[in-house]
């Protein structure tokens, strides 16, 4: 049996569970307005794919394989190695030259960027591919500010959001630490800000900084971070879970987590990019949309030298995910989200 074909029925057969509710209508509309994969080239070759996913939760393994497998119909010369170890891997692969794509479940980590220069002598060329999910766990869900159901305040922008949670006055040089310094009155008006998230130096802290801190490592002092702790009974209480809880008994606290954590005792708040707005909730539409800040886009990475093009069975490959059949199978076989049309042909134009 041809080693595409055993690498399938494995996948097939380890797979994630799809998704437990159908796309979005509105989703599914974006992902029919995007042009359909024209091949330009036929190309030969073996595309060495590592990088996010895991051996013990398949979750990336029923995608990759339809990629491979409808590409291959149209490109019946071009053969495919997956390593879908994890997104730690992605780079460092890369950067020796065993992998010719590095998918990663993030944005590329400063420390990764760092390793691949170091090995080649100039950055690695990022595609964006997917946008991060709403909700779902092991795809990328977006980033959300939650505060007590009673507290007034209804949105913030991303500088403000970046004056709570940092402490860096080059990026924000007044910072935000009592509910006064956001407008809010009477009994509010004095009282201290007590932030709680991720922790600082993993990818979700990571993300929220490069986001909101310019990239900073100078945090809010009376930050509270959250890591994962195992239960007695061998499960995990996750550390989203344990950044709402511990915000559901605060009522002057603020929290970055997540709507799949959420309870009663706690709302998310709008989001704007700057203070024209527009301020909106994080949903499918906004987040497909980019108008919602904290959204999550995931990316391949290419080792592509200056001057030169990308290998051409590798921009054949892109293209394809680039195209309506490749983001139909993105929705159909994981919770990811598409790109939107804007940012699909931008990224098209980068092969």
């Amino acid at each position: 049996m041809p080693r595409l074909l055993l690498i399938a029925a494995s996948l097939a057969l380890s797979a994630a569970a799809p998704p437990q509710q159908l796309p979005d209508p509105a989703v599914v509309a974006t992902v029919a307005s995007l042009p359909d994969y024209i091949p330009q080239h036929q190309v030969n070759g073996t595309i060495r794919i590592w990088g996010h996913g895991s051996a013990k939760r398949n979750f990336m393994g029923g995608l990759v394989a339809r990629w491979a497998d409808e590409f291959q119909h149209l490109q019946p010369g071009v053969h495919f190695e997956n390593h879908l170890y994890g997104t730690a891997s992605a780079i460092g692969a890369l950067a020796v030259g065993e992998a010719d794509m590095a998918l990663l479940g993030e944005e590329i980590s400063p420390a990764a960027g760092r390793l691949f220069h170091r090995a080649r002598g100039y950055a690695p060329t990022g595609i964006s591919v997917a946008t991060g999910s709403l909700d779902a766990n092991y795809f990328d869900y977006a980033h959300m500010i939650f505060v007590r159901r009673d507290n007034p305040l209804a949105r913030l922008t991303l500088q403000q959001v970046g004056a709570i949670f940092g402490d860096d006055r080059h990026c924000t040089p007044r910072p935000i630490r009592t509910w006064g310094d956001l407008g809010l009155k009477g009994e509010w008006a004095g009282k201290p800000i007590t932030p709680y998230g991720w922790k600082t130096d993993v990818d979700f802290g990571l993300f929220v900084a490069e986001r909101a801190i310019c990239g900073s490592h100078r945090w809010n002092p009376a930050m509270r971070e959250f890591v994962h702790l195992p239960q007695p009974d061998g499960s995990q209480y996750d550390h989203g879970q344990q950044i709402v809880d511990a915000l559901a008994r605060d009522r002057y606290g603020i929290a970055v987590s997540n709507v799949r954590y959420t309870n009663p005792d706690v709302r998310p708040i709008a989001l704007a990019w700057t203070a024209k707005g527009p301020f909106v909730p994080a949903t499918n539409a906004s987040l497909v949309a980019e108008t919602y800040p904290l959204v999550r886009i995931i990316p391949v990475f290419v080792d592509r030298a200056p001057g030169r093009p990308i290998t051409p069975v590798v921009a054949e490959f892109l293209r394809y995910i680039l195209s309506r059949q490749g983001q139909r199978a993105l929705i159909e076989e994981s919770a990811y989200l598409p790109l939107n049309r804007q940012t699909l042909l931008h990224e098209r134009a980068k092969l």
